[in-house]
């Protein structure tokens, strides 16, 4: 049969239109991919909010360097101190999507169940980015302390009678101690202080029977013969403190807690943005140079996605925040 020519006009008119339908979609979709592409197209600003020379700080600015060979663009490092960090998470969390931070677990988790006045809420506000590096606390007791389960059975014997020290309300050495309290039979009385070495001055002193310490801290008063190690917090051995068991083995049950820092990210960058800058820093934080850097700052170094990050953040939220409520913890 015939085509008519009707027809053939017909259908070359359908065809225009698809086209011309295509071409406009491409169009209109060309500017946000060549924009995701591109991004970032100015400088960053990374923001820490403890003093410089820091484990936070040390941490971003190893951070700096390979991450700007990485995205092409400077990385600008500011130092937003005061209130544990707090400030420099409130700056992040109202800021546009050419900033982020490198914060401590605390920041990203519990800042706000501690203290109500913290004008930002981690949760809420920030974006999960990477995890840079984690750490088992240290559980320690004077060097005359007795060993291993011999230990926590004295522990639990002596009920209050004994105390213990943290480097104040509401700081991961305070909450870690009520964490093994909460799954143990110890009973020790918490004593806060202004810092770790007036704890490591009350552990000398006799005043105090334990305490939680950061691992660089702990091995060198182990390693000096002035404090005993008696077990990591983390699930299993950390190689930041070799030799030492962890309390798993010494009979805690459901035990796991880990200081850590990562990246963080305000939740006005968009997810595509985040997504990149993970990848970069993952990327980084798993080279042999950069591994070498976090372990010398005591760190042992992980990189991940955001959502590892996420995971990671809700853990600590569930164990510390149920003790934080429980008891009533507030820190100001």
């Amino acid at each position: 049969m015939p085509i008519r020519t009707s027809q053939i006009l017909k259908n070359l008119s359908r065809r225009s239109l698809i086209a011309a339908g295509v071409a406009m979609m491409v169009t209109a979709m060309a500017p946000a991919a060549v924009a995701a592409d591109n991004w970032p197209d100015k400088p960053l600003h990374l923001i820490v909010g403890f003093p410089a020379g820091s484990s936070p700080d040390l941490s971003a600015r190893a951070l700096a360097e390979p991450l700007e060979k990485k995205l092409g663009q400077t990385i600008i490092v500011e130092n937003r101190v005061g209130a544990g960090g707090n400030i420099a998470g409130e700056y992040v969390a109202k800021a546009d999507g050419y900033t982020f931070s490198v914060m401590i677990n605390g920041n990203m988790t519990i800042a706000k169940m501690l203290n109500p006045a913290v004008r930002y809420d981690p949760i809420k506000d920030l974006q999960p980015v990477s995890l840079i590096g984690v750490a088992p606390l240290v559980l320690v007791a004077p060097s005359s302390a007795p060993q291993g389960k011999a230990f926590m059975e004295a522990a639990a014997k002596a009920g209050d009678k004994w105390s213990y020290g943290s480097p104040g309300v509401g700081t991961v050495g305070h909450l870690g101690m009520e964490l093994l309290k909460s799954r143990s039979a110890i009973k020790a009385v918490h004593v806060p202080y202004t810092g770790y070495p007036q704890v490591f001055n009350g552990i000398q002193g006799g005043d105090l029977k334990l305490s939680m310490l950061p691992p660089a801290l702990a091995m060198a008063q182990i390693q000096a013969g002035k404090l005993h190690g008696i077990g990591v917090t983390s699930a299993a051995r950390s190689p930041l403190a070799p030799g030492l068991p962890s309390l798993k083995e010494l009979g805690v049950n459901n035990f796991d807690l880990e200081i850590w820092n990562a990246v963080a990210a305000p939740k006005s960058m968009p997810k595509a943005h985040v997504d990149k800058l993970a990848a970069a820093v993952s990327d980084i934080v798993r080279t042999p140079e950069m591994r070498q850097k976090l372990s010398m700052q005591g760190w042992q170094a992980v990189g991940s996605s955001p959502e590892g990050l996420s995971n990671r953040i809700q853990q600590d939220v569930k164990a510390l925040g149920t003790i934080i409520r429980e008891q009533g913890i507030t820190a100001q």
